[in-house]
C-alpha cells in the first residue's frame, strides 16, 4: 500500500512538517538532542553527544527471511505439497498479495507517522525519551521500520550456528536498555535512506513479524488462524491478526482461553484504523460486531505430519539432504539450510503408486503381531533414472517415545540403509544368486552348461575367495524342503533357486568377484560394510536393503547399468533460483552381454518357476525369489525394462520370550514368518504393486543374451570300460564331466572293473554334465543272467541334445548302447534305426537320422 491509498491515516499539518524532518538528516541531530540530558548523567559531555549518536553503526545488512521448506510429489501427474519443515513458518508474500486492511492496521497501530518519518518518529522519541529519564529503559517509540530493525537483528542471530555466539548476538538484539533503542534508530534511518521505498519497508515487517508459536509472517498466519491467504483476509481479520503483534502468544487465537483478550486488543486496533481515518465508522461498527471465527489450518510440518503413506519416504528425502556436504560443511549448518533457506523440493515420489504400494502392503501383513516383530517393507525404482518412485512399509512413522511400546510404529526406515534410516538390512537369501550367476556367465560359463545339483558336502577350501579367502572346513547344504537333484543348467537352477545346483557354480568363481558386482550393481550391506564373500553368501549371507535390491534388479533389467537410487527432481528457492540437486550416479557395473544372459533366467523365475506368483501377466517381466534360512527373512525382487520392485516380508527383530529377562539376550528368539502364515506374502505384494506400475512405466520385451550364453560344449564319452572306478572317474574327469557311480550290475567285465556308462561311450554329452558309471559285480552276461533288452523310445522331432537325454533317461546307456547321430548338429531327429518302440539290445547301437 502507499501512503495515498485510501485505508492510508490521515495526518495533521504539525505531525506532517515534524515528519519532514524525520526524513531528512536533520532527524538525527534531533534525536541525539533528546539524549543529551540521558548521555550527561552517564557523565558524557553534552558536546560529544551528536557524535556519538552519529558513531553508531548505521548500515543494517538485510537478511533472508527464514522460510519453511517444502516437498513436492505428483499424483495424476500434478504437483502436490507431501510435507513442510520450518524453524519459523513462514511465506514470504510481495505487498501486493496482503490485504490492504492489514497494511492500514499495522501503520494505525504500530506507526501512525509511518509514511512520513525518516525511520525515527521525532514525537514519540520525545515522549519516551524523557518517560526514560525516569528509569524508563526507552520503550515505546518504536517506529515499523524500528521494529524491522529489531527483527532483523533476532533473525541474524538466529543464523549463527555456534549457541554461545547465537545467545550473545540474541541478547545484544534484545536487551532492555536505552542504547539498544539507539542503536535501532540510528539503524532504521540507514534502512529508509537504503530502502527509499516505505512500502518496501512495510512489506519486510509485515512478512517478518511473530504471530505465536512459530508462525512467522502475515501469509502464514492468514493460513495458519484462518486458512486463507493473506490477500483474502477480511477487515476483522486482519485486525485480529495485526494485534497479535504486540503479545503474540497472548493473544493468538489458536487456544480457546485467548479469543476474549485478542477480541479486545483487535477491538483497539479497529478503534486506531477509524482515528486514523483509514476505516469509516460504520465499518468500524460492523467490524467490533464480528465474532472472531478461526479456521484453524494446521501445517504438515515434519515427516510424522507429512501426506498420508508418504512419511517415510520424506524421512529418506529429509536424511538424503542432511547427509549431502553440498548443502551445507556439518550437519548443523545443513539442518539449519533445510529447515530456514524455503527450499521447494520436487521428489520423485508417484502418489497414486504410492497409495497402491500401501494398500498392497496393508491388505497382506499386519502392522504388529504378539509374538513376533513383524516386517514388510518395498522400494519401486525407475531402470535407467534411479528415481525412487514409491516406498512403504507395515509400520506408522513414530519419531516419539511412543514407538518404544507399540510395536505398530517406528522411525527406523526398513527400505533403506542404517545411514538414511537406521536399518541394518535383511539377509537376502537366494536373490543374491542373480550376482553368482553374472559372475558364471562373465567367467565365460554358459547358461546351459551342465551344473551337478546332487546333494554333496563341500570342502569349503576348493572355493576361490581373493578379497578374504581361502577358506577351511567342509560345508553340507540342502534344498528348500530338502528336495534332491542331479544335474542341470544354470537357467533350471535360477528357475526352481536350486541350492545345491549355485554352489556347485560358486565353487568355479572367485567369491571376492561375485561380491564386487553385486556392490556395483547396487546390493551393498546396509550397515556400511563390505560385502561378506564367504562361500555362504552364495545362498544370501548378507543383509541387504530393499531399496538397494531394488536398485540392482533394475539395473540388470537396465543392460547391466546400474543408477543409484535418488528421491529429488529438482530444488529451487522461493525466488526461483536453482539449486544443483543430488544426481543419480549411472555406471556400466555389467556388461550388456552378461545381463542379458542374467535377464533371461530370471525372465524363466517370472514364467514358470519360483515367482509365478508375483507375476501379474502384463508383460515381460524378470525376478527371483529368496528365502533365509527358517524362513526368517522372505523376498521377492522383480523388474520389468520400465519398472522394478524389492519386497521384503519378515522377522524385524527378536522379541523376548515370555518371562525371560529383558537383560539377558539368550531370552529372545526370531520367530519365523511360516508361524504367521506370511512366508509367501510377498507374492501377493509384489503382484499388486507390478500391476499398478506396468501400464504407467512399461515392460518392453528384453534382448535376447548372446549365442555364446546358450552355448552347449559337447564332448565325447570316453571308453571307460574294464577300467577300475578310480581310473574310469579321472577319465572321465579329464574329458570334462562330472562322475556319479552307480549300482552294481551283472557283466562279464572283472568285478570291480566298469561294465557300463550313462551316457555310453562315444555318445556326445554336455561338457560338465553327469557321467554315471556302473561297476560290474563279475556275473557273466549268459543264461539266466544276461541283460535284456530296453524298448526304444519315441524321439521324433527332438534336437541332438534331447535325443541324447531321452536315450539315456530310458535306459539304453546303463545296458551299454551307443549312440550314432547322422546329420546337421543344429537338426531334429527325422527317424531312428532301430525304431521306436523295437528292443534295444545291450551293447548295440542306435543310429539317429536328423533333418
Amino acid at each position: 500500500m502507499s501512503k495515498n491509498s485510501s485505508t492510508a491515516p490521515k495526518r495533521n499539518v504539525l505531525a506532517t512538517v515534524l515528519g519532514m524532518l524525520g526524513m531528512s538528516g536533520i532527524a538525527g541531530v534531533l534525536v541525539a538532542a533528546l539524549i543529551t540530558p540521558v548521555i550527561a548523567v552517564a557523565g558524557v559531555a553534552a558536546n560529544s553527544t551528536i557524535t556519538l549518536f552519529e558513531s553508531l553503526p548505521s548500515y543494517l545488512q538485510i537478511q533472508p527471511l527464514q522460510q519453511k521448506t517444502e516437498l513436492y510429489a505428483t499424483r495424476d501427474g500434478e504437483r502436490e505439497k507431501i510435507a513442510e519443515f520450518y524453524s519459523q513458518n513462514r511465506v514470504e508474500v510481495p505487498l501486493d498479495q496482503i490485504s490492504p486492511y492489514v497494511a492500514a492496521a499495522a501503520v494505525s497501530t504500530e506507526d501512525p507517522r509511518f509514511y512520513e518519518h525518516g525511520g525515527v518518529d521525532v514525537i514519540s522519541a520525545a515522549r519516551a525519551l524523557v518517560v526514560g529519564l525516569i528509569g524508563d529503559d526507552g520503550g515505546g517509540a518504536s517506529t515499523i521500520t524500528m521494529q524491522y530493525v529489531r527483527n532483523q537483528r533476532v533473525q541474524a542471530a538466529e543464523a549463527i550456528l555456534d549457541p554461545v555466539q547465537q545467545q550473545q548476538a540474541y541478547e545484544e538484539a534484545t536487551e532492555v536498555s536505552m542504547g539498544r533503542k539507539l542503536q535501532e534508530m540510528r539503524l532504521a534511518i540507514g534502512v529508509e535512506q537504503q530502502y527509499n521505498d516505505k512500502d518496501k519497508i512495510l512489506e519486510g515487517y509485515l512478512n517478518i513479524a511473530l504471530f505465536g508459536g512459530q508462525t512467522y509472517g502475515i501469509e502464514s498466519a492468514a493460513q495458519y488462524y484462518f486458512g486463507k491467504p493473506a490477500k483474502d483476509l477480511t477487515l476483522p481479520e486482519s485486525a485480529t491478526l495485526v494485534g497479535m503483534v504486540q503479545n503474540p502468544n497472548a493473544f493468538r487465537i489458536d487456544y480457546p482461553e485467548n479469543l476474549e483478550d485478542s477480541k479486545v486488543r483487535r477491538d483497539y486496533v479497529l478503534m486506531r484504523m477509524e482515528d486514523e481515518g483509514a476505516i469509516t465508522t460504520a465499518e468500524y461498527e460492523e467490524a467490533v460486531a464480528t465474532p472472531i471465527e478461526p479456521n484453524i489450518t494446521p501445517t504438515q510440518h515434519g515427516c510424522m505430519n507429512a501426506e498420508e503413506n508418504s512419511q517415510f519416504f520424506c524421512d529418506y528425502v529429509q536424511k538424503t539432504i542432511l547427509n549431502d556436504p553440498a548443502f551445507g560443511s556439518t550437519y548443523e549448518e545443513r539442518l539449519f539450510n533445510f529447515q530456514t533457506k524455503g527450499y521447494q523440493i520436487d521428489t520423485t515420489l508417484d502418489l497414486d503408486l504410492q497409495a497402491d504400494l500401501t494398500n498392497a502392503i496393508d491388505s497382506n501383513v499386519p502392522q504388529s503381531l504378539d509374538y513376533m516383530d513383524i516386517g514388510a517393507a518395498a522400494s519401486v525404482v525407475q531402470p535407467g533414472t534411479g528415481h525412487v518412485l514409491a516406498m512403504q512399509q507395515n509400520k506408522e512413522f513414530d519419531e516419539t517415545d511412543a514407538a518404544a511400546d507399540n510395536p505398530a510404529l517406528t522411525a527406523v526406515n526398513y527400505n533403506t540403509d542404517y545411514n538414511y534410516g537406521g536399518s541394518s538390512g535383511f539377509q537376502v537369501g537366494s536373490t543374491y544368486k542373480i550376482f553368482t550367476l553374472a559372475n558364471w556367465l562373465q567367467s565365460g560359463h554358459s547358461l546351459r552348461e551342465s551344473i551337478n545339483a546332487a546333494p554333496t558336502t563341500f570342502n569349503l577350501s576348493n572355493f576361490q575367495d581373493s578379497c578374504n579367502g581361502p577358506w577351511g572346513g567342509s560345508w553340507t547344504l540342502q534344498n528348500y524342503a530338502g528336495q534332491k537333484y542331479g544335474s542341470m543348467d544354470a537357467v533350471e537352477a535360477t528357475r526352481n533357486s536350486i541350492n545345491t545346483a549355485y554352489v556347485a557354480m560358486g565353487e568355479k568363481l572367485d567369491q571376492c568377484v561375485t561380491g564386487d558386482i553385486a556392490m556395483a550393481l547396487g546390493a551393498h550391506r546396509a550397515d556400511g560394510n563390505p560385502n561378506n564373500t564367504t562361500p555362504a553368501a552364495i545362498l544370501g549371507a548378507n543383509e541387504v536393503a530393499p531399496l538397494s535390491m531394488a536398485t540392482a534388479v533394475a539395473a540388470i533389467a537396465n543392460d547391466g547399468v546400474s543408477c543409484s537410487p535418488i528421491s529429488i527432481t529438482s530444488i529451487s528457492l522461493r525466488d526461483g533460483t536453482e539449486i544443483t540437486p543430488p544426481e543419480s550416479k549411472c555406471e556400466q557395473a555389467i556388461s550388456p552381454e552378461v545381463a542379458h544372459g542374467v535377464a533371461y533366467a530370471m525372465e524363466s523365475v517370472m514364467d514358470s518357476g519360483t515367482g509365478t506368483q508375483s507375476n501379474p501377466g502384463l508383460g515381460p517381466i524378470i525376478g527371483k525369489t529368496g528365502t533365509a534360512d527358517d524362513d526368517l527373512d522372505t523376498w521377492m525382487i522383480a523388474s520389468t525394462t520400465g519398472v522394478a520392485s524389492a519386497v521384503w516380508v519378515g522377522n524385524a527383530g527378536p522379541v523376548l520370550v515370555d518371562g525371560g529377562d529383558p537383560e539377558d539376550p539368550n531370552d529372545y528368539i526370531r520367530v519365523s514368518t511360516v508361524n504367521a502364515g506370511l512366508n509367501n506374502a510377498r507374492h501377493p505384494i509384489t503382484n499388486a504393486i507390478m500391476a499398478s506400475a506396468i501400464p504407467e512405466y512399461g515392460a518392453e520385451a528384453f534382448p535376447d543374451p548372446p549365442a555364446e550364453s546358450l552355448k552347449v560344449e559337447n564332448v565325447m564319452v570316453p571308453d571307460v570300460k574294464g577300467m577300475t572306478v578310480s581310473e574310469a572317474t579321472s577319465t572321465l574327469e579329464a574329458a570334462g564331466f562330472k562322475v556319479a557311480v552307480g549300482d552294481e550290475t551283472d557283466s562279464d567285465q572283472p568285478s570291480g572293473t566298469i561294465a557300463s556308462s550313462n551316457p555310453s561311450s562315444g555318445t556326445r554329452s554336455p561338457k560338465g554334465s553327469t557321467v554315471t558309471i556302473r561297476p560290474s559285480n563279475g556275473k557273466g552276461a549268459e543264461g539266466d543272467n544276461q541283460v535284456e533288452g530296453v524298448p526304444m523310445p519315441e524321439i521324433g522331432g527332438m534336437t541332438k541334445d534331447e535325443a541324447v537325454t531321452a536315450l539315456s533317461d530310458a535306459g539304453l546307456g546303463d545296458v551299454g548302447v551307443t549312440f550314432k547321430w547322422n546329420g546337421p548338429e543344429d537338426g531334429k531327429v527325422k527317424s531312428t534305426t532301430p525304431a521306436a518302440g523295437a528292443t534295444v539290445s545291450p551293447d548295440s547301437e542306435v543310429v539317429i537320422e536328423a533333418e
